[in-house]
């Protein structure tokens, strides 16, 4: 069974840099701790917001060793992350947290 790991966040830039970096560091991370796979983004054309995509065999995995790079990362600040434990066809069932305080800095 294939669960996932898919983080919405606001971007607010074109310059992608940073994404980039942080994507490295989540490949980098999934593949050292063997849980899964960074799958890539789909980030709008204004850069005003996104997705990540991760996937493997546990969710919980996958987000107990990402959430640290998650929460030090400054644009994920008010992410939602959703944990899904199944396939993508609507009946798996799906947890939600949020990253951070977005109004902090």
């Amino acid at each position: 069974m294939e669960q996932a790991v898919i983080i919405h966040f606001q971007y607010g830039s074109t310059n992608l840099s940073r994404l980039f970096a942080l994507e490295d560091k989540l490949e980098a991370a999934v593949k050292k701790a063997n849980v899964g796979e960074y799958d890539g983004n789909e980030i709008a054309t204004d850069g005003s917001d996104g997705f990540l995509y991760l996937y493997g065999p546990s969710a919980d995995q996958i987000y107990a060793v990402i959430e640290p790079i998650l929460k030090s990362t400054d644009f994920l600040r008010g992410a939602a992350v959703v944990r899904r434990y199944g396939p993508p066809d609507g009946s798996a069932p799906q947890t939600a947290t949020t990253i951070g305080d977005a109004s902090k800095p």
